[in-house]
């Protein structure tokens, strides 16, 4: 595989090729997807802007793609989606440093 094709906005069409390798597990997942985006306590829009924020952290493109627009769909300004992804850069930044601890542990204890 070259990279040219691995992030390809149609590959995201493959997913379905899961329901006839294992349906069961598939379905399942497809079904959970769909109850923990609606709306509940939080409303399908926060839903939307947490999982804008998450596909930054994981770096997945399809989940961006399909979050930022499933969150404009839900009302979501281009302000708030821009909010969830400086959360998102907080986060990631935040817990680098945090992290860093373990290095000034591991250099105190070195000879």
């Amino acid at each position: 595989m070259n990279n040219d094709s691995l992030y390809k906005k149609s590959n995201i069409n493959r997913l379905g090729e899961f329901s006839k390798l294992s349906p069961d597990v598939f379905n399942a997942f497809v079904n959970f997807d769909k109850k923990a985006l609606s709306a509940g306590k939080l409303s399908a829009k926060v839903k939307e802007l947490i999982a804008i924020a998450v596909a930054h952290t994981t770096g997945c493109p399809y989940c961006i793609d399909i979050h930022t627009k499933g969150a404009k769909k839900a009302k979501a300004t281009k302000e708030e989606v821009a909010e969830a992804i400086m959360v998102a850069t907080a986060l990631k930044a935040g817990s680098a440093l945090a992290h860093g601890v373990n290095a000034l542990i591991a250099f105190d204890e070195s000879n």
